[in-house]
């Protein structure tokens, strides 16, 4: 049986895969940094669909090491794969000269080179028949240079001109899409982040449960890329209609007023 590898599978987005995935019955193999938060999904998952065959195995996708323990335990196991859902992410936001070295490997490590890691182990353990599924989750963030986001936007955009090549090199073997959601409400502090930034803001803003069906959606149908929400597809519209400099004043001006940091969470 083949499996869809599920990355950050705990998290709020990574949750809607989840349901949406188990809903349609699909072999689902969840990982995760916590054992504990990926034993309660599994247990809630097999509580709300019967039959369900999924398992959860826990990794650190900043760890080489981490990584290699993961598919050595998927080996053990016989396990096989038809899809890749990359939803692991991390989002600090804040002046660069304020991160640290943590904080610099985490979301590098996280956003773009764990998702490469996982794209070719996936990749050696699919038959790529042409229906294998190759899904990562990129960011609107990600379209231009975001100041005060600024190593959140590079690993983002990063992520999607890796799936843009790699989608040419296995063409005919796999769907390899990256999709680009705007801001999603997944916690409490994430609401009132996303209300700090006004109109535009609340605008922009879509479920993960709406997130996670266009995800699957675009990927089935094997687009490049796709941006969620048509409010979303407006603003990078006019967007581009600025001149750079301009542009850069303005998203500088927009993401000074608030931060975010992952490790207060």
């Amino acid at each position: 049986m083949e499996y869809t590898l599920l990355t950050g599978a705990c998290g709020g987005l990574g949750g809607a895969f989840a349901e949406l995935l188990a809903e349609r019955g699909e072999a689902l193999l969840l990982t995760g940094r916590s054992e504990e938060r990926l034993s309660a999904l599994e247990e809630r998952l097999h509580s709300r669909h019967e039959g369900l065959n999924v398992l959860s195995i826990a990794c650190d996708l900043r760890s080489e090491e981490g990584r290699r323990a993961f598919f050595a335990e998927a080996d053990r196991l016989g396990i096989r794969f038809h899809r890749l859902v990359y939803a692991a992410g991390v989002d600090t936001q804040m002046a660069f000269e304020r991160y640290d070295e943590g904080r610099i490997v985490t979301q590098a490590r996280v956003n773009f080179e764990g998702a490469v890691s996982l794209f070719h182990g996936v990749i050696a353990r699919s038959s790529l028949d042409g229906t294998t599924e190759l899904l990562a989750v990129g960011s609107v963030s990600g379209v231009f240079p975001m100041p005060y986001f600024a190593l959140y936007s590079a690993t983002k955009k990063a992520l999607e001109q890796f799936c843009s090549a790699l989608r040419v090199e296995l063409k005919g073997k796999a769907k390899v899409t990256c999709v680009l959601p705007g801001s999603m409400p997944t916690r409490e502090d994430l609401r009132a982040y996303i209300a700090s930034h006004g109109p535009v803001g609340r605008m922009t803003v879509k479920s993960p449960q709406s997130v996670a069906r266009a995800a699957l959606k675009a990927v089935a149908r094997n687009r490049r890329k796709k941006t969620v929400g048509g409010c979303n597809r407006l603003v990078l519209f006019f967007s581009r209609l600025a001149p750079f400099p301009i542009r850069m004043r303005i998203i500088a001006r927009m993401w000074k007023r608030t931060e975010k940091d992952h490790f207060a969470e």
